[in-house]
């Protein structure tokens, strides 16, 4: 007779026992009886917490900012909302007010002002050149919906600003788009050349109406008084304004709303966040405009060239519709001081949580450095999908097929809290396997959205602890009773047990990794919640007729091992 190891007879008893308290034959959509009122704890706690956070980034971040999967929460708990409901004109289609003035006027001020948004809103600073890229926020006025454009300070002949020609031309595109342009001067200096020249440029070469905004008259006696020299610059009336205490504004957005589309109701669309994410100088930008397919952010040799968030949307075949969301280059954080890069920072860790896929740019240059591992693990904890982008490809000399499957093992050796992620190798400034890029992204979103049948994550499991028991501490073992995903983005699953410390990391690695490979889970984390639980008061419920008289019995032998 041939006798088994004692781990097989536990595991396989296990197994019987697993199979007799759950129905793994179930589609995932009746819960068995014994487990239910385990399910519905963890669902309705999962559920708060889900809407809590939809709920806190729709605060933070607006509703035309949200990535889909949030939509998706608010639209099935807040069907009543009147901005998820009563959609009628998406966002990248609202009319455009376009803030523009010479350097150092109060211009993201005055936007954050209009659109309402300050934690959030245009990064703001008392240095000249924090604004370089042209960024849009969505702003209401009344009946009127429209999106108003931050532009960066414009310099005619400036030799001294690498940036002052790309920064003009950021803001002539904003103009050829824009229903209004409003002219923000300083009244605190008065008139000036530039203010003059950059007034003449508009009317010459702009057939837009335009609107004079005198920024920084916070006195009521004063500030009225401060505007009436502009009247010199002949453009209409002069307006005061202050865009720190507000005061004046609502009168220069009467007269822009003349010149404004009436838009009552904005969509809320369904679009994929992606955010472009990576430390400094390795193609971000670079990126953005080969994905949007015109140059839609400044793009230098300089490290630190991009300064606020740019959010672009880029549509696609079969109806689907990215924004891209090009963020600064994150510097070790030694090396940051409290200023605008502080600031920059932060905004891009933000673009982290609101997005669907996060795309991790690394040098292939330069290879990993430790800034890339810290920026991984930052990801992973965000528990967002993600695609791991290697640019500037095209750098490398003699490339072979050998050298490209040996990159690619160097990534994910050097990344392991990325291990999961796709790597695409890629030339931003040749558009090299962009179209294999979004194919990954549509794979990871699709992943980080996956909800997988109970029945079906039950016989994973199982076979998992078939392969290799749980440890034993002393005379316990660990024991899983049950498992099911509460929610998904991303996909998390509870583990009923025993006793979550019986189970050691090396061991909920080993289980994670059985589930990923499993069900093909790619591009996405997992999240696994150990529960401790008893089977006393199923022990209870099955002594009172409520379960199945099979049931009863193994619940009654495994109680008793316990």
């Amino acid at each position: 007779m041939q006798y088994k190891p004692l781990r097989t007879i536990r595991a396989q008893t296990r197994h019987l026992r697993l199979q007799s308290t759950a129905d793994t034959k179930d589609d995932g959509k009746q819960s068995d009886r014994l487990f239910a009122d385990w399910e519905d704890e963890e669902l309705q706690q999962a559920q708060s917490e889900k809407l809590n956070e939809v709920q806190q980034m729709r605060d933070e971040f607006g509703y035309q900012s949200l990535p889909a999967y949030a939509l998706k929460w608010l639209k099935d708990f807040e069907t009543d909302d009147g901005a998820a409901a009563a959609a009628a004109t998406p966002a990248s289609k609202l009319p455009t007010m376009v803030i523009v003035g010479r350097p150092n006027t109060g211009k993201s001020t005055l936007v954050n002002r209009i659109s309402g948004v300050f934690k959030e809103g245009a990064i703001v600073h008392d240095e000249p050149g924090i604004t370089r890229d042209r960024t849009y926020r969505v702003a209401q006025y009344g009946e009127y919906n429209f999106q108003v454009v931050d532009t960066g300070g414009i310099i005619f002949d400036d030799n001294k600003d690498v940036f002052a020609d790309r920064i003009i031309e950021q803001a002539t595109i904003a103009l050829q788009e824009a229903s209004v342009a409003v002219v923000v001067c300083d009244g605190m200096e008065g008139v000036t050349p530039l203010d003059e020249i950059l007034v003449d440029w508009l009317r010459k070469s702009r057939k837009i109406p335009i609107l004079l905004a005198v920024n920084k008259c916070e006195s009521e006696k004063n500030g009225f008084m401060q505007s009436q020299e502009f009247w010199k610059l002949g453009v209409g009336t002069p307006y005061p304004v202050s865009g720190i205490h507000g005061s004046g504004v609502y009168d220069l957005l009467d007269a822009a709303a003349a010149h404004l589309p009436k838009v009552t109701n904005i969509l809320a669309e369904n679009i994929t966040n992606v955010a472009l994410v990576g430390r400094p100088n390795v193609g971000k930008s670079s990126l953005l405009n080969r994905l949007y397919g015109q140059s839609r952010a400044i793009v230098s040799d300089v490290a630190g060239t991009t300064r606020d968030t740019v959010d672009v949307l880029v549509n696609r075949g079969h109806n689907r519709t990215y924004r891209i969301i090009d963020t600064a280059g994150i510097r070790k954080r030694g090396k940051i001081e409290y200023g605008p890069e502080f600031f920059m920072i932060n905004r891009a860790f933000k673009a982290i949580r609101r997005s669907d896929c996060v795309v991790l740019l690394l040098d292939a240059v330069t290879g990993i450095v430790d800034q890339d591992r810290v920026l991984a693990q930052r990801i992973a904890d965000e528990g967002r999908a993600c695609v791991i982008a290697l640019n500037k490809w095209d750098a490398i000399p003699n490339k072979t097929d050998k050298s490209y499957l040996a990159a690619i093992e160097n990534v994910r050796a050097k990344l392991s809290a990325l291990r999961w992620a796709d790597i695409v190798l890629i030339s931003a400034l040749q558009g090299q396997r962009t179209e294999k890029l979004f194919e990954s992204i549509d794979r990871a979103t699709q992943q980080f959205n996956r909800r997988i049948p109970t029945g079906v994550l039950n016989e994973v499991v199982t076979d998992a602890t078939l392969w290799m028991p749980p440890p034993s501490v002393g005379s316990r073992s660990g024991r899983i009773y049950y498992c099911m995903q509460i929610s998904a983005a991303p996909p998390t699953i509870v583990l009923f047990v025993n006793d979550p410390e019986l189970f050691t990391d090396a061991y909920k690695r080993y289980l994670e990794r059985k589930i990923r490979d499993s069900l093909n889970f790619e591009g996405t984390p997992i999240k696994l919640i150990w529960r401790g639980k008893s089977l006393r008061s199923v022990s209870r419920s099955a002594q009172r007729g409520e379960i199945g008289e099979l049931t009863s019995k193994a619940v009654k032998s495994s109680h008793m091992r316990n």
